[in-house]
Formats: structure tokens, sequence, C-alpha cells
């Protein structure tokens, strides 16, 4: 007889699992709250910034910004006429009308009182924009390598200046000596010292035989600085001989 099959034990039950228990807290403040103080940060930087932009000095800036556009060769407007007054203004606008009208009336004048004494061979009359400019040959007023002028047909030259003057109180002449660069004879050194002698007769002559004030006058020598042909011929050097009488209103920036 066969002996009874033992029962097996039952296996005890697995133990239950064990919930994962959730990570520690990080210490120090939330994540959110990191991200937040970024953002106000940056909004008062950029808020003192607009601050600084409104409270600095606007001299210093502009001689910054001045200094910027030179190194750079930008052209900067001038807006002083931004600031005049509209009546001056149309007053400046309207002397600058009569000026430019008693110019063209100037030139007129003279090259009817050239036409009028005889002197179209040695004496030209050219309208520019600041003023008149009456070109006298050398021969017409000084003999060569002389300051002395020759006082008969100087006389009949320096007359229509005078003449112009008085006619046009506003105005004042720049009287200007020229040479043909050969050396000067005689008492001149130099043709600096020879142009300049002839523009100072001429300024002499003028106020000695006028009423016109000095201060409306002015002598300058160039030499052979400014010839109008090369002086390679006797025909050109007789060419740049000459005394220009410019005549150009008183208020004119290169008077």
């Amino acid at each position: 007889m066969a002996p009874p099959d033992k029962k097996k034990a039952p296996e005890p039950p697995p133990p239950p699992k064990r919930e994962m228990e959730p990570p520690p807290p990080d210490e120090g403040i939330p994540p959110w709250m990191a991200t937040f103080a970024d953002m106000v940060t940056l909004l008062l930087c950029f808020f003192v910034l607009l601050l600084s932009f409104t409270s600095q000095d606007i001299n210093n800036f502009k001689v910054l910004m001045g200094a910027i556009q030179q190194a750079m060769g930008v052209q900067k407007e001038d807006m002083a006429s931004n600031n005049i007054p509209y009546a001056q203004a149309q007053l400046k606008f309207e002397d600058r009308q009569s000026q430019s009208r008693q110019i063209v009336e100037i030139g007129t004048r003279m090259k009817e009182y050239i036409r009028a004494k005889d002197l179209t061979k040695s004496a030209r009359v050219s309208s520019e924009k600041s003023g008149v400019m009456l070109r006298v040959s050398n021969a017409a007023l000084f003999p060569k390598g002389s300051a002395t002028l020759d006082r008969g047909q100087a006389k009949r030259v320096l007359m229509g200046v005078v003449d112009v003057l008085n006619k046009y109180p506003d105005f004042n002449c720049v009287i200007r000596g020229h040479t043909d660069g050969e050396k000067p004879e005689f008492l001149f050194r130099s043709n600096w010292e020879l142009s300049a002698a002839r523009a100072a007769a001429c300024l002499r002559w003028i106020i000695t035989n006028s009423d016109i004030k000095p201060e409306r006058l002015k002598a300058v020598g160039y030499a052979s600085a400014k010839p109008i042909l090369p002086s390679t011929t006797e025909a050109n050097r007789q060419i740049n001989r000459r005394v220009d009488f410019f005549v150009l209103p008183g208020g004119y920036r290169t008077w």
C-alpha cells in the first residue's frame, strides 16, 4: 500500500510593494520665482537706461555727435535759419533781392560809363553773383614798371568808380593790383610791392578826390599770383598787367 502524498505547504504571499517616496524639496526659492526675478531685473535696467537718456547733458551730446559726424564725413544741417522769425527772414530775403538788383544796375552803369568815356579798349566790366568787376588795363593807369598814376587817363577810369560808390553808398570797393611776373625796375624789388603800390595809389586818389569814406575801400596786391593768361608772350603779359575794381555789398562776408 503506497504512502499518501504529502501536501505542499502554501507559499507566503509576496511582500507589498513600497511606494516611492517623492524627492525632498529643493532648498531656496521656487523655480518660478527665479524666472520672475530675472524678468523684473531686466525691466528695471531698461527703465534706468531710459531715464539716463532723458537726463543727459544736451551740450555734451551735441559735441559728441558733431565729432562722430566729422569723423564719418556727415554734413551737418545748419538749423540756425529755422530759429529766425518769419519777419526777419523775409527782411533778409528782400535785402538779397535788392542787392541783386543793385548789382545788375551797377554793372549796367559802369558799361555805359566806359562807352561814354571811350574806354572800351582798356576796361571791361563783368557782373558776378557777389558783385561787379571793373578790370582796367595797366596801360590806362600807370606807365610800365611804375606806381605813379597817369593823371590824364587814370582820372577818367577812377571817376567812374567814384560815381558808382556815390550812387550806391551800401557798396564797398576792393582794389586789386596785378603784375605780369617780370622783375620790376626802378624802385620796386618785387612784384608784390609793385602791385600793392598800384592798388594803394588808386585808393589814395579816390580818397583825395572824393568824399568816399576810407572804410569803404581796400587795396590788395596779388603780384603775378592770379594771371588771366600764361605770361609767355608780350600780348599775354599786357593783359595780366591790370588793376581790378571789385564793387560788392558792404555786408558781404569776404569784404
